[in-house]
């Protein structure tokens, strides 16, 4: 039998429960899998790498899928000047992570999405579409914060979340960033000897509650209103703060 990352079958079943939930969210929103599946995983694996790479892995299904649909909702020129800020923003989180206390930036992030969240919980109908040269800054802060915790997220769903674009485009535009994200992380994890055979295994092996809660969340995508789906969205963008302040 290949050898696997996982020491006993409770834990396989375990992480495959928490990959249904965590897809089923990444593919219903377009964010959140990291928030569910790192922050649970964590304390079941003592080598917090198996947890990383596995969703690393195992996200690029839905990342592609997502992009495939969606790609006539995506608008690449925004993204690009998003992807240049964020690649200027990585070394600049990676010397702040040397030199400054993390922990301020994370706290201050963390309560900055907790009052995102609330506002747009009360106004979930009234968009500000943000001006183009926002997107540069967004790129950069959101750079800075990969480089810092690997977690730059937050900034990109903030702007898009702003912009009021329904949730095709939403979900679409999110996703095509991590997709590209993903397609850089890839080959240098395999270059650093993170990828290893047992972890391949172990992706192949979870694959099934993968494909399943993917599947629920496009389900889910498709049922869900445009007013539903922006209360949903704030609502987790506040639970991802209060989970970044309790970190």
């Amino acid at each position: 039998m290949p050898t696997t990352i996982f020491a006993d079958p409770l834990q396989y079943a375990l992480t495959c429960v928490v990959l249904v939930v965590a897809q089923l969210v990444y593919v219903l929103f377009g964010f959140g899998s990291g928030l569910i599946a790192v922050g649970t995983l964590a304390l079941v694996f003592p080598d917090l790498r198996d947890v990383v790479v596995l969703l690393l892995l195992v996200n690029l299904p839905a990342e592609l899928l997502v992009v495939s649909r969606s790609r006539h909702f995506i608008r690449w020129r925004p993204m690009a000047t998003l992807g240049v800020g964020i690649g200027l923003g990585i070394p600049v989180g990676t010397w702040i992570l040397g030199g400054f206390d993390a922990a301020v930036v994370l706290t201050v992030l963390g309560w900055f999405l907790v009052a995102t969240g609330l506002v747009f919980l009360r106004l979930p109908s009234a968009p500000q579409r943000p001006p183009g040269w926002l997107a540069g800054p967004t790129g950069l802060l959101s750079g800075v914060l990969t480089g810092l915790f690997g977690t730059g997220g937050p900034p990109i769903i903030v702007w898009y979340h702003l912009a009021g674009t329904d949730k095709a485009a939403f979900r679409g535009n999110l996703m095509a960033i991590f997709l590209l994200m993903s397609l850089v992380r890839v080959p240098s994890y395999v270059v650093g000897g993170l990828v290893t055979a047992p972890r391949l295994w172990s992706t192949l092996a979870v694959m099934p509650a993968v494909l399943l809660g993917a599947w629920l969340g496009h389900r889910l995508h498709i049922a869900v209103s445009e007013i539903l789906f922006r209360r949903l969205v704030s609502g987790l963008l506040a639970v991802l703060g209060v989970v970044l302040l309790l970190r």
